[in-house]
């Protein structure tokens, strides 16, 4: 073990002996680890930011958004409401379709109309 190592150790030793992480968030608990091997490595940092702040990426949003539309639609008794709400879950799906078109680098990029109406789309002017 060189100097360096030897020295972290000792500190941390002292730390524990001290009580220092005796309080700390999660302490008893497994560590949640993640998989984010699917995440691009340039976007990983700010993935786990996110995650750390409570937040979810804008395709895991629409995502959600999506599912319990589905459910309310399935739950929906009165016409009018489902039909309110299918052409919600529509709207978010095309959305949703788009953003993932965008980030596997698909779909209508070269045409001036085409980049404008997916950021119109995606809510952005």
């Amino acid at each position: 073990m060189d100097p360096l190592q030897r020295m972290a150790e000792s500190r941390i030793k002292d730390a524990i002996d001290e009580g220092l992480f005796e309080d700390l968030p999660g302490r008893g608990r497994p560590l949640e680890l993640v998989d984010d091997s699917r995440v691009p490595v340039e976007l990983r940092g700010a993935y786990i930011a996110l995650r750390s702040a409570g937040m979810l990426p804008e395709e895991m949003e629409l995502r959600k958004s999506i599912v319990g539309l589905r459910d309310l639609i399935e739950a929906a008794t009165d016409g009018d409401e489902r039909a309110r709400l299918e052409a919600e879950l529509d709207g978010l799906s095309t959305r949703f379709d788009l953003l993932m078109q965008r980030r596997r680098g698909v779909g209508l990029r070269g045409s001036g109309y085409g980049s404008r109406a997916v950021s119109r789309l995606l809510g952005r002017r």
